[in-house]
C-alpha cells in the first residue's frame, strides 16, 4: 500500500458502525492494486450521530465516494443531492458517488445478493423465498428479488421502527412487479415455520448473529429447516452464524454474506472507477467457498 500511495491517490471510504470487522477495505484495495488504479479505500466508524458531518467531510475532501452500511443506509439519503431510481425505491443507500461535487446515492446490495446466488448456482427466479428483515440490505434484496422475477416473497420483521418501512416495501413491490409479497410479525414463530416450509430459499437479512447480537438467531431451532431448503445469511463476520450452523446440521445448503459483499462491492467499484473487479482473484483473496 505504501508503495502506491502518492499525492494523486484518490480516497474512497466506508461509513458504518461497528465497522472494524469489515473485509471491504482489503477487498477494494486488493482490486485497485490488481488493476493498477490509484485509489485507496478506508473504513470510518460513523453512526447516525456523526453521519451528516461525515458526508460534509466527503464533499469537502473531494473524495471519490463512499460505501455506507448499518446503521446509516436508510438515513444518509437526506444529506445527498440525488438518489438513483433503485435507491429511491428502496429508501436506502449503500454507495455514494461524488460527481464533481454532486453526491449521488445508489444501492447495490440487492444486485450483489442476487448475483451471489447465481454465482453459487442457486436459481430462485420463479420460486418462493422467505426473508427476515426490513432495513436497508433486506429491503434492497426484497425489491431486487421481485424485480428479477422471484414469484413470491414472505417478509418477516419485528414490529420495530422498520415495520412501517416494511409495509411500504410491500406496497412498492405490489405496485411495480407481479411478485406476490406478504408481511408477517417475526414474533409469530409458527407462521415463520409455515412460510419456510414451502419456500425454496430462506434469507436472513437482519443484524441478528453479528456483534453485539452474536450467538443469537432469528430461527429458534433446527426443526424449522429441511434438507432441501437453501439458507443464506447476509452476515459474514462471523462466517458461520448460529443460524447457518443449525441449517447446515439440518442438511441445508448454506451461504454466508461474503458473496453478496463481493458482488455488491463490484457494482459499487464500477460506479466509482468504470471498471469491474477481478472477480476470480477476489474470491481467492476473500476465501469465498461454497458448500
Amino acid at each position: 500500500m505504501a508503495e502506491r500511495i502518492t499525492g494523486h491517490t484518490e480516497l474512497i471510504g466506508l461509513m458504518a458502525y461497528p465497522i472494524r470487522h469489515s473485509s471491504s477495505p482489503a477487498m477494494h484495495n486488493e482490486a485497485f492494486a490488481q488493476l493498477g488504479l490509484d485509489y485507496a479505500y478506508l473504513a470510518f466508524e460513523v453512526d447516525n450521530s456523526t453521519l451528516e458531518d461525515a458526508v460534509k467531510g466527503l464533499r469537502a475532501l473531494k473524495m471519490v465516494g463512499s460505501n455506507v452500511s448499518m446503521p446509516n443506509k436508510t438515513v444518509v439519503g437526506q444529506y445527498l443531492d440525488e438518489l438513483s431510481p433503485a435507491a429511491k425505491m428502496c429508501g436506502a443507500v449503500n454507495t455514494i458517488v461524488n460527481d464533481n461535487g454532486r453526491l449521488i446515492g445508489h444501492i447495490t446490495d440487492g444486485i450483489g445478493y442476487m448475483q451471489s446466488l447465481k454465482d453459487n448456482n442457486i436459481d430462485v427466479i420463479g420460486k418462493k423465498m422467505t426473508i427476515t428483515g426490513a432495513g436497508g440490505a433486506a429491503k434492497a434484496i426484497e425489491v431486487q428479488a421481485a424485480l428479477d422475477g422471484v414469484k413470491e416473497i414472505s417478509i418477516f420483521n419485528i414490529k420495530d421502527k422498520f415495520w412501517e418501512a416494511a409495509e411500504e416495501t410491500v406496497k412498492t413491490i405490489r405496485e411495480n412487479t407481479d411478485c406476490i409479497v406478504n408481511l408477517y410479525d417475526l414474533d409469530d414463530k409458527e407462521k415463520l415455520k409455515e412460510e419456510m416450509a414451502d419456500s425454496y430459499l430462506f434469507a436472513q437479512a437482519t443484524g441478528v448473529g453479528m456483534k453485539p447480537l452474536e450467538g443469537m438467531s432469528v430461527v429458534p431451532d433446527k426443526s424449522f429447516f429441511r434438507p432441501d431448503l437453501i439458507v443464506t445469511d447476509t452476515i459474514y463476520s462471523p462466517r458461520e452464524t448460529v443460524l447457518l450452523k443449525m441449517a447446515k446440521e439440518a442438511g441445508c445448503k448454506t451461504m454466508n454474506g461474503l458473496g453478496m459483499m463481493l458482488f455488491q462491492g463490484d457494482a459499487a467499484f464500477y460506479l466509482w472507477t468504470g471498471k469491474h473487479m477481478p472477480i476470480d482473484h477476489m474470491k481467492e483473496v476473500l476465501d469465498i467457498k461454497y458448500d
